[in-house]
């Protein structure tokens, strides 16, 4: 499966699912599809034994938001899971707001293939 994110909700993605794998913690990253790709919501579980690749589709790193960063880690290690949520809700919601709310389009690759999450 590959699911695109933009370069700056995928840096941050990143830092929380390495920090989660790293303790050999699994746990649930959901996100909101894009109507493209039938709208609704998906999820997928991860687990330190299940590769996953990081492609950034510029060539310089994003600046990272400790606040979003925040509410990211919070968010993945709550009993929902890690929930992909905007920037704008660091600031704007409390910390136990999860809700997803933006777009992500979902593709499906060759059943070989580990996940991969890609900038764009």
């Amino acid at each position: 499966m590959t699911v695109d994110f933009d370069d700056r909700i995928l840096a941050h993605l990143q830092i929380v699912i390495v920090q989660k794998l790293r303790r050999g913690e699994s746990f649930l990253l959901s996100w909101r599809n894009a109507a493209e790709v039938g709208d609704g919501r998906s999820s997928a579980w991860l687990h330190p034994a299940i590769p996953l690749y990081f492609k950034f589709s510029g060539g310089q790193p994003p600046s990272i938001n400790p606040l979003w960063l925040a509410q990211l880690t919070r968010s993945a290690n709550s009993s929902q899971g890690l929930v992909a949520t905007g920037e704008d809700r660091s600031l704007a919601e409390p910390a136990h707001s999860s809700r997803p709310e933006a777009s992500f389009n979902v593709h499906a690759a060759p059943p070989s293939q580990a996940t991969v999450a890609t900038g764009g």
